[in-house]
């Protein structure tokens, strides 16, 4: 069945573009010519970004974008991490890790660069993409278009500079509190129809992951974390360029210690006896030296061709991750009875070609063809302590079971869609799309989508979508089978069952309002449901520092988000407030993670997911006083879940919090200091002490907490 409807789709795809041959035929009869002036390539470059939008439109989506130069307003700049960027739109809530959750989705964000996926890798702490790279960010997210897909929580679209005559770069330093010195440098320019960029930087600092405690520089919390980018392009003539990415991630951590606690494990009949490895029994917390290095390269290659009426973009990709952790042999093993050494690798390749025809004045047609190839590698290594049949120890000695798995996963996914104008007023943008997914397991499905978007009168756009959804999980994060091998050993699972996780199969509604009114202030309404079969979540279940999907037979995930925004002269202001409610009820895979009794629980209740936040909330404000700008955001949390009284999971949820931050900076103009700008930074401002997680719920690690109170400062200077 699922070869029929990809052969059905293909062909559909291939009667599209057999529309184009009558115009591209004419098109070779007069070849463009090569722009030959400054003016010329900055408008064909301009010309040439318009069309490859203009492939991937998001009618009916919401979309929220934030520039370079908003980006560079923000407290911290470009020397934030990406993720903190993102967490200023709508229906974002932060979590431990650098972790995003959007519209109540554990995951489920796609990442994109120019319209190109950029496939997913195994980071955890890192942000691979650097702000730097960034001319703007869009988050699309709601009853997507049938281009997006697999990863519909939220698509992060950045269109990456590109150097267009720049000619120009700066470099920078910026540090302050955790120890933090941050070096960094960009530059941008162009040679005939050769156009280029390319960003570095470097970031050391002594809060890398949250801190356990709520301490403001927690204990063996160090990290060194590397970022570098490049584009280039070549517009070959008017109507064709072609493009090319690299991009690289170095980063490694230090886990963070918690002072005063000791090894509470006990082993064997009636109270048991504590858990004694090479005659030790007890370990200072304090003395823990865990670490974990993460790194990521990426590179994309694409060809662009754009006539009057048809515009097509072929792309390859691929991504290459790996993942080490280094446990501390002894106090791992006292404390949570494995030690565990990891080492992961996660290899992507893959293609995207996507093209749109203009039919005729009312019919836009748009078809695409993506596959990927992924190899996933795990090498472990754990150390346990053999028990009897009673639960006493055997030995004192540790024994190592190691697990050497590879695994590949082959994805294939095609759409066709058409953009129909039924008045000047109203378009509905309607299509199907495909996906086939072969890795963990054989599953396919066949996704409607459709939205409607009416603009009644100046100012005012309504718009409705639905779109069926599938999206396997995290092929990468789904750890090998090894649960028969620590049967017996003090690692064993507290569940024997292993499903192997599904695709998760969804219905998503989304209706919203958009109101300019004036030229200054603009406000939206938008309302989702999701009702989901396999709902995909992922939990912190140990060592080393990775997450593991796992599913809820049944979700349903609803909210309500408001946004509004000004912009007048030199001031410019934001605000955005959501309400959600986000449950999933029988975990179905990935069950020896569980308890029995939370496995029970959760079979005959819907329960709250870990990161179902109740009120999310961010704004934020800039104004320019001559060549001083003030600025400051905040964001607002009602607090993600824990473990609620009784035990019921994900019963309760942590204190509300705010954040707010706020920055000075002044770029000089004239005199000695001129192209020089300096800015000051304070990170949570009030110095709020929030938890972001407490340890407790399903899935959760350890305990986390914002950033306390951080004085930071910079200076950059252009040339």
């Amino acid at each position: 069945m699922s070869r029929r409807l990809s052969s059905s789709l293909v062909s559909l795809a291939i009667l599209a573009v057999r529309l184009v041959a009558a115009d591209q035929a004419q098109a070779a009869d007069v070849a463009p010519a090569q722009p030959s002036t400054v003016e010329e390539v900055v408008v064909t470059a301009r010309r040439l970004n318009e069309a490859r939008a203009a492939i991937q439109p998001q009618l009916g989506a919401s979309v929220y974008t934030i520039d370079s130069k908003a980006i560079a307003a923000m407290p911290g700049g470009d020397d934030v991490a990406l993720n903190q960027i993102v967490l200023q739109s709508p229906g974002v809530a932060q979590d431990s890790f650098g972790q995003l959750h959007v519209r109540g989705e554990h995951n489920g964000l796609q990442f994109r660069l120019n319209g190109v996926i950029l496939p997913e890798g195994l980071s955890v702490f890192s942000q691979a993409l650097s702000p730097r790279l960034a001319d703007k960010v869009a988050l699309i997210t709601g009853a997507l278009p049938a281009q997006y897909g697999l990863r519909t929580a939220g698509i992060i679209d950045i269109t990456t500079k590109n150097g267009v005559y720049r000619n120009a770069g700066d470099v920078s330093i910026y540090g302050g509190a955790h120890g933090e010195i941050q070096p960094g440098a960009e530059y941008g320019g162009s040679s005939g129809n050769l156009n280029y960029f390319a960003s570095a930087s470097y970031v050391h600092t002594g809060l890398g992951v949250e801190s356990p405690s709520g301490d403001s520089t927690p204990a063996h919390d160090v990290s060194d974390q590397f970022q570098g980018f490049a584009y280039v392009e070549d517009i070959i003539d008017s109507a064709t360029r072609v493009s090319a990415i690299l991009g690289a991630s170095q980063q490694r951590f230090q886990i963070p210690v918690r002072s005063g606690l000791t090894p509470s494990l006990v082993f064997g009949p009636g109270d048991g006896q504590p858990l004694r490895v090479d005659g030790q029994t007890t370990y200072p917390s304090e003395q823990l030296n865990q670490t974990q290095k993460e790194a990521t390269y990426y590179g994309v290659l694409s060809l662009l061709r754009a006539t009057e009426r048809f515009t097509g973009q072929f792309s390859v990709f691929g991504r290459y991750s790996t993942l080490d952790y280094f446990p501390d042999p002894l106090g791992d093993l006292l404390f949570t009875g494995l030690s565990q050494r990891a080492v992961k690798a996660d290899v992507s390749v893959g293609f995207q070609g996507e093209a749109v025809y203009n039919l005729t004045d009312f019919h836009i047609l748009r078809a695409g063809l993506i596959g990927q190839i992924d190899r996933a590698t795990s090498d472990t290594a754990a150390q346990v302590i053999d028990l009897a049949a009673d639960g006493s120890q055997i030995s004192d000695q540790p024994a190592t079971v190691t697990d050497q798995s590879a695994r590949t996963a082959y994805t294939f996914s095609a759409y066709l869609q058409d953009e129909w104008k039924l008045t000047p007023d109203v378009t509905l943008n309607y299509g199907l799309r495909f996906d086939e997914f072969h890795g963990l397991r054989d599953e396919s499905q066949l996704s409607p989508r459709v939205n409607i978007v009416w603009r009644p009168y100046g100012g005012t756009t309504l718009h409705a979508g639905y779109a069926r959804y599938f999206s396997p999980p995290p092929f990468e994060l789904v750890g090998a089978s090894a649960v028969a091998q620590f049967v017996g050993t003090t690692a064993a699972a507290a569940s024997g069952a292993d499903t192997v996780p599904y695709a998760e199969r969804a219905s998503y509604y989304d209706v919203g309002l958009s109101q300019k009114i004036g030229r200054d202030v603009t406000l939206g309404v938008d309302s989702y449901y999701k009702r989901s079969r396999n709902l995909v979540d992922e939990g912190q279940f140990g060592a080393p520092i990775i997450l593991t999907p796992f599913n809820y037979a049944n979700g349903r995930q609803y909210g309500l988000e408001l946004s509004a925004n000004y912009v007048h002269g030199p001031l410019s202001a934001y605000a955005n407030g959501s309400l959600a409610r986000n449950e999933g009820k029988g975990i179905v895979s990935s069950q020896f993670n569980f308890a029995p009794d939370e496995l029970a629980y959760i079979a005959s209740h819907f329960i709250h997911l870990d990161h179902d936040q109740r009120l999310t909330a961010s704004a934020g404000a800039t104004y320019l006083w001559r060549a001083v700008r003030f600025g400051a955001d905040l964001i607002y949390g009602s607090g993600l879940r824990a473990t609620g009284p009784g035990g019921v999971p994900n019963g309760d949820h942590l204190p509300a919090y705010l954040q707010v931050n706020a920055s000075l900076s002044h770029r000089f103009e004239t005199g000695p200091l001129q192209g020089v700008e300096a800015r000051f930074d304070v990170i949570n401002l009030f110095d709020e002490r929030y938890e972001i997680r407490d340890g407790s719920g399903v899935g959760v690690g350890a305990p986390q907490f914002g950033a306390r109170r951080g004085v930071f400062g910079g200076l950059t200077k252009s040339f």
